[in-house]
């Protein structure tokens, strides 16, 4: 398992919008069973009295084992996009928007052999290799990256940034090419 914490803590402190509330026990009690969220949710389905609303992802919990298939079903149903391979964003299924409000979160799969188009955005991105090896070009320089540098083959890249606030905002902005 590997645990990354992406924040959104400057646009938070930007905006002097921190706060924290704490619990006067040792740990909350949990108010539903396991599994409820993705029941409730994350089917195409939803309960009947569900409002959609504007905050983060009632699921919040995306196993990558799911994201997995589809990014191989994808792959088997059309071609590579020429910038992204094969990328799907994480949504809010009450709305679908971004799954969290300040972040933009997606995996990504790269198949051997694939070479992306040139590429630009104005977000801030974070990239976590999942599976695999392989190289990136920025600015003409070579950046190798993966749990081996040994091989460039099939790879899943998690990546995060702060294109739905710049969305928001109007800001955001795309070079393809």
């Amino acid at each position: 398992m590997v645990w990354l914490d992406g924040l959104d803590m400057h646009i938070v402190n930007l905006m002097s919008a921190s706060f924290r509330e704490s619990y006067p026990g040792k740990s909350h009690p949990l108010e539903r069973p396991e599994g409820a969220a993705l029941t409730e949710y994350g089917h195409n389905l939803l309960p009947v009295d569900c409002e959609p609303g504007s905050g983060a992802s009632p699921i919040f919990n995306y196993p990558y084992r799911r994201t997995r298939g589809v990014l191989d079903q994808l792959r088997r149903l059309r071609a590579p996009d020429p910038w992204h391979a094969f990328k799907m964003k994480y949504v809010n299924p009450l709305n679908g928007s971004w799954a969290m409000p300040t972040l933009s979160c997606w995996m990504q799969l790269i198949p051997a052999g694939f070479r992306t188009q040139p590429y630009r955005s104005t977000d801030s991105a974070v990239y976590v290799v999942v599976e695999g090896a392989g190289t990136s070009t920025i600015g003409g320089e070579i950046f190798e990256w993966g749990p081996t540098h040994a091989a460039t083959g099939e790879a899943v890249l998690f990546s995060y940034s702060d294109r739905v606030v710049q969305e928001k905002l109007a800001f955001w902005r795309e070079a393809k090419g």
